[in-house]
């Protein structure tokens, strides 16, 4: 079947009837409830667009002949890989960068491991055609997935098999003819519920030993499998309107916990089971970690770019932009800016064929640039508030700005240097829900949290790093510096 339309993608979710619970109750329809309405119309939009830029959106599928979405393509040129980010830069352009978590993110994860399949084929032969055939579904039914990685943050300074109760998380219950049972909880999925299927992945951020095998899965199931409950976080969307809370009323994903009640996987479904030797190196062995960073730093232009934009535009409302401090803080974001577009621009067209004939971009750009976005993108957003200062704190509503007899008075008390109090009062909200409001403190938080710890992920970075280039060029210098070396340096 062709690439789903908004209203397919809404009907599926209504169909399906997902397990998902918030606030203390079941929902019956995510597409009706409060907490999810909006984002669940944001994504939408997300399948119109790739109808309405149908050349930029759309591919004609290898299998099928039918249209389908550009960012599951598996590139096999650099025009490809840049064809597929101008496609994800669409898409992110809709929210700003504001949707982490967006259908590209792991379309490109399931393509290249759907591709590079033969790493699941250690264990057995079947994983590995599970894998490929997983790819050709989710392209062709446009399948929309959450994914989970992570074990639940009980004891971290304890590997999973010494926990108190080892059983809590996510594990390996049963094998049989049909498939497995797995049991437990997993962290944490965004857009829990409101998407077709599940991806289910051990995190590599923290490598697992043998003994730790029975929690080393890798599966895919439709959202609404018997015993599949998701446990959402409380909502940052408040119902306000789209005037008042501009990004949390339409982009606030939600993240959910993941329950596993006697859950059955049929082996069709399965890509790894019980062996952490292969579920600590399927994300690099099979790029998959490196067509997912292409797509995240796409986004993250875009969402820098749409910063910036509100960055200038708050200068200008209020006349601070001929200020010193305030043009070397402009500075700071346009810098940032063009650094993320030279990461990108380097991995594209430094990108390579890999040995199951992917174009695959240049991994030394893009783990240089998901290393650097999490230090650098809190600062951004201090920037802003900084700036924002105490205009951040007089917002009134537009409710406020519509009251006959206090409205003209807001009008005029909050006007702008080129601007009317009520414009100027919906670009400082704007930038208020960038950085103040619930969903910036999450946007904030996630963004510093993306990948994993970053401390981590640095000393990952730095361990990784080819260092002997650089310390030759040390050697060779002081080598050529000349003089007697005295008797007691060993040589």
């Amino acid at each position: 079947m062709p690439a789903k339309t908004g209203k397919e993608y809404k009907e599926r979710l209504k169909n399906a009837k997902n397990n998902v619970y918030i606030h203390g109750e079941r929902v019956e329809d995510v597409t009706e409830h409060s907490a999810f309405k909006n984002v669940i119309d944001s994504m939408a939009n997300l399948y119109d667009l790739q109808y309405e830029k149908k050349d930029k959106m759309l591919y004609t599928s290898p299998t099928s002949g039918e249209k389908v979405g550009m960012t599951f393509l598996q590139p096999k040129s650099i025009d490809d890989l840049i064809k597929r980010r101008e496609a994800i830069t669409e898409w992110a352009r809709t929210s700003g960068g504001m949707m982490g978590r967006s259908p590209d993110y792991l379309n490109a994860e399931v393509m290249a491991m759907g591709v590079a399949n033969d790493l699941f084929a250690e264990a057995d032969p079947m994983f590995a055609d599970n894998a490929r055939k997983y790819y050709e579904f989710a392209r062709e039914n446009d399948i929309s997935l959450t994914h989970t990685l992570i074990h639940p943050q009980v004891n971290r300074a304890k590997a999973q098999h010494e926990q108190k109760d080892a059983n809590v998380a996510l594990h390996l219950v049963e094998k049989n003819k049909d498939g497995i049972i797995v049991d437990g909880v997993r962290l944490l999925a965004t857009q829990g519920g409101i998407t077709d299927e599940i991806l289910v992945f051990p995190s590599t951020v923290k490598k697992s030993g043998e003994k730790d095998d029975p929690y080393s899965l890798a599966f895919a199931l439709p959202n609404n499998t018997p015993g599949l409950k998701f446990l959402s976080r409380e909502s940052f969307d408040h119902g306000k309107n789209h005037w008042d809370h501009p990004l949390s009323s339409r982009f606030e994903e939600g993240d959910a916990i993941v329950a596993f009640d006697h859950v059955f996987v049929p082996w069709d479904r399965v890509f790894v089971c019980e062996d952490s030797s292969i579920c600590n190196r399927t994300f690099r062995e099979t790029n998959a970690v490196v067509h997912m960073a292409h797509q995240v730093v796409a986004k993250n232009v875009v969402k820098t770019e749409f910063l910036l934009g509100v960055v200038l535009s708050l200068m200008d409302a209020i006349g601070i932009d001929q200020f010193q401090h305030v043009k070397d803080k402009g500075t700071e974001v346009m810098l940032t800016l063009e650094t993320m577009k030279s990461h990108l621009y380097r991995a594209e067209h430094n990108a390579s064929l890999d040995k199951w004939g992917t174009m695959t971009p240049d991994y030394a750009a893009l783990d240089a640039a998901r290393n650097w976005y999490p230090r650098i993108y809190p600062r951004m957003v201090e920037i802003l508030r900084i700036l924002g200062a105490s205009g951040l704190m007089g917002i009134p509503s537009e409710a406020d700005f519509q009251h006959p007899e206090i409205g003209p008075i807001l009008n005029r008390a909050v006007q702008g240097k080129n601007l009317e109090g009520y414009e100027r009062v919906q670009l400082f909200r704007l930038a208020w829900d960038m950085t103040l409001s619930a969903f910036g403190g999450r946007q904030l938080h996630y963004e510093y949290y993306f990948f994993g710890d970053p401390v981590k992920m640095g000393m990952t970075y730095f361990d990784n790093y080819e260092k002997e280039p650089y310390k030759n060029i040390i050697r060779d210098f002081l080598g050529n510096v000349g003089g007697t070396k005295p008797h007691f340096v060993k040589m």
